[in-house]
């Protein structure tokens, strides 16, 4: 799909505040109110935004462990270990990347030994050979 300036300005804006409203978007961008629901809309119907987040405060997330694990994929099983992966809810993002690593999966979950559950279940996982995780200790 070919985004226009009006679409990538609209998601840039988005980016940083998903909750503004249709109004103020439509003035930002000097265009109506239908105009930016119905972008909005169909940027969604066609999967361009994927879905809307919420960011929480230091303070708010001081009781959430994060992590990034690095996976290794056997050849021919990148398919079945990715949609295996997308059914874990604390896998918040997955990522292809190129290096000795196959897959690099951002975790968030509450304690650390939920944390060691997921990381015993990617582990399990049929075409997984090897990971490496490492836990997000700080925002700087």
């Amino acid at each position: 799909m070919r985004l226009d300036e009006t679409d990538q300005r609209l998601i840039e804006l988005l980016r940083g505040d998903s909750r503004l409203p249709a109004a103020t978007l439509a003035r930002i961008l000097n265009v109506s109110r239908g105009t930016v629901q119905n972008r909005i809309e169909r940027l969604v119907r066609d999967r361009v935004i994927q879905g809307f987040t919420l960011r929480l405060s230091a303070e708010a997330e001081a009781n959430i462990v994060r992590a990034m694990t690095a996976v290794e994929i056997r050849a021919g099983d990148a398919r079945a270990v990715v949609a295996t992966l997308k059914r874990i809810p604390a896998a918040v993002a997955i990522h292809s990347t190129n290096g000795r690593w196959d897959l690099v999966i951002e975790i968030s979950t509450t304690d650390l030994a939920s944390l060691d559950r997921i990381i015993s279940h990617i582990r399990e996982i049929p075409g997984v050979t090897h990971s490496e995780t490492s836990i997000l200790l700080n925002e700087l």
